[in-house]
């Protein structure tokens, strides 16, 4: 009976699609609606020659099908964003790669936004769905609740980053930092977005474990913040309901301390509590030591949860924003250092009595450096925000050395040490198939995430400090493009470190692929095996 509902939907998804393309009022929604129609009519054909297969599919041990291909295309999103980061990086070095030919489709102000989008939500998100999929049926005991509901959440966001992607190609965009996506595009990654909550609540729900293992509250936390943050900040009312264009709901400087609110917490719910959801799993599994304390796992949790929603107004020193709430944000943000050096702490000492195995395993030492590097960042990040050092950070490039610092450093090292984790145990293989290729990767992705920083850290505080430089009587001694040309060789070192950076992703895909088709299987399958 569900089976024949689903094609009714289906086909009803189909009819609207072609309706709103041939009524569509810019190329945008046009693209999307078409693309939407494809993939409903993909969809109908696949369920109705499948629909005796279907129904005879048992639902024994866990689902691992949805994990299993999250993980590749969290491997595959990750090698595309970090091509699309090296590429504009060079672009500003070298401004004649805007290429006139692709009449402005492939400029800076469209890539960067693709860059953004593909390694956040395409590598990240993808990454966190995948590992929360793993992790809390190990932890639970438990096969994923609802069935396929595992997969319409996995596909249902992949089709958000396909709409997302071109959309900010072809201009469609609230231009709003990491909520670039139009309304639509907003709707349906809510719809996605309750769905996925459902699956993880109700896997804890029909958990045989009595305790729920702290990973799970760091993802738990992510999954119903993230809604939250997300609905609020894309409050936005269409011009017409066949185009993509929408107006705010919210405007000035409530407009921005709504979206300050949401990008900060999306760095401390998405970048943050969700991998350390994934730390608190994968570091002790592959060290296999304990964490190193509980009790401070939970304070570190609730901690954190609590004093991060506060700090988003530190993004708005010296604006429209009253000094009160800017105050207020720094005061937090101050604050937050603590909880989150104890987390650090806290994966760090998990590795007591296995220390040695820093020298014989580079997957444990990739996930040390980004534990390392979530340390940095959480120090960096609530110094920035003193208003003080912030009147000279704010606008320069040490904000961008410091969130690539954190999202190379923290989110990308503790993804690769994942990734390295799950694939010999999800193709039932005896270990991964090059050790010294992880090695190369972490070297690699190691430094040239150091001259990455390096390179913006200098070029940040130099051009702060150009900019404030005055003559004796009192006028800008500098004009901002003389700042522009300063920056040329920290520029180029940039790039130099996004194309290290690439080159170790490039060698654990092909380490990845390699250990899949190659590497040695394990005697028996695993005892939890999926049955799909």
């Amino acid at each position: 009976m569900w089976n024949y509902i689903k094609l009714l939907l289906l086909a009803l998804v189909v009819f609207a699609a072609g309706y709103a393309a041939s009524n569509a009022r810019d190329l945008a929604y046009q693209v999307h609606a078409i693309l939407v129609l494809l993939i409903a009519a993909g969809v109908f054909v696949y369920t109705l020659r499948n629909m005796e297969g279907a129904l005879a599919a048992p639902e024994t041990g866990y689902m691992d099908g949805p994990v299993r291909v999250g993980v590749i295309l969290t491997a595959f999103w990750g090698a595309v964003g970090f091509l699309m980061g090296t590429w504009i990086a060079f672009m500003l070095a070298f401004p004649a790669m805007n290429w006139e030919w692709a009449e402005g489709f492939l400029n800076f102000g469209r890539l960067r936004p693709l860059h953004t989008s593909a390694v956040i939500f395409a590598f990240g998100g993808t990454g966190l769905i995948a590992t929360s999929f793993y992790v809390v049926q190990r932890t639970s005991g438990a096969r994923l609740w609802g069935g396929n509901l595992a997969w319409f959440v996995f596909w249902g966001y992949q089709i958000f980053i396909l709409l997302a992607a071109t959309g900010y190609v072809m201009g469609s965009t609230q231009s709003k930092e990491y909520a670039e996506p139009e309304w639509y595009v907003d709707i349906w990654l809510t719809i996605v977005w309750v769905a996925y909550l459902l699956v993880f609540m109700g896997t804890l729900m029909k958990r045989k474990e009595p305790h729920i293992y702290v990973a799970n509250w760091f993802y738990l936390a992510f999954i119903v913040t993230i809604a939250m943050l997300h609905i609020v900040n894309n409050l936005a009312i269409p011009v017409s309901i066949f185009g993509a264009k929408s107006v705010q709901l919210f405007s000035g400087v409530q407009d921005a301390m709504t979206q300050w609110w949401y990008g900060h917490n999306a760095v401390g719910f998405f970048l943050t509590a969700g991998f350390l959801g994934m730390m608190y799993y994968f570091v002790p599994k592959q060290a296999e030591r304990p964490v190193f304390s509980y009790k401070l796992s939970i304070v570190h949790f609730w901690a954190l949860i609590f004093l991060y929603i506060w700090a988003g107004p530190h993004h708005l020193h010296y604006t429209a924003l009253p000094d009160w709430a800017g105050t207020l944000g720094m005061v937090f943000s101050i604050i937050l250092w603590m909880p989150s050096w104890g987390g650090m702490i806290n994966g760090l000492m998990t590795l007591s009595g296995a220390w040695d195995k820093l020298r014989t395993d580079p997957v444990i030492r990739m996930m040390v450096v980004s534990i390392g590097f979530y340390g940095m960042s959480t120090f960096e990040g609530p110094m920035m925000a003193i208003r003080a050092v912030n009147s000279l950070s704010h606008y320069t490039d040490w904000t961008i050395g410091h969130v690539h610092s954190g999202a190379l450093g923290w989110n990308g090292m503790i993804t690769f040490g994942a990734l390295y984790f799950l694939f010999p145990k999800l193709w039932a293989k005896q270990g991964l198939y090059s050790l010294r290729m992880v090695s190369w990767h972490f070297w690699l992705a190691t430094i040239g995430i150091v001259l990455y920083a390096s390179a913006m850290w200098v070029t940040g505080i130099m051009e702060g400090l150009m900019w404030r430089e005055v003559d004796a009587q009192g006028f800008l001694v500098n004009s901002f493009a003389d700042t522009v040309s300063a920056k040329f060789p920290m520029l180029v070192v940039r790039g130099i470190g996004g194309i290290m950076y690439l080159t170790g992703a490039l060698i654990m895909c092909y380490n990845l692929w390699k250990t899949v088709t190659s590497a040695p299987a394990i005697a028996e399958a695993p005892v939890a095996a999926p049955a799909e």
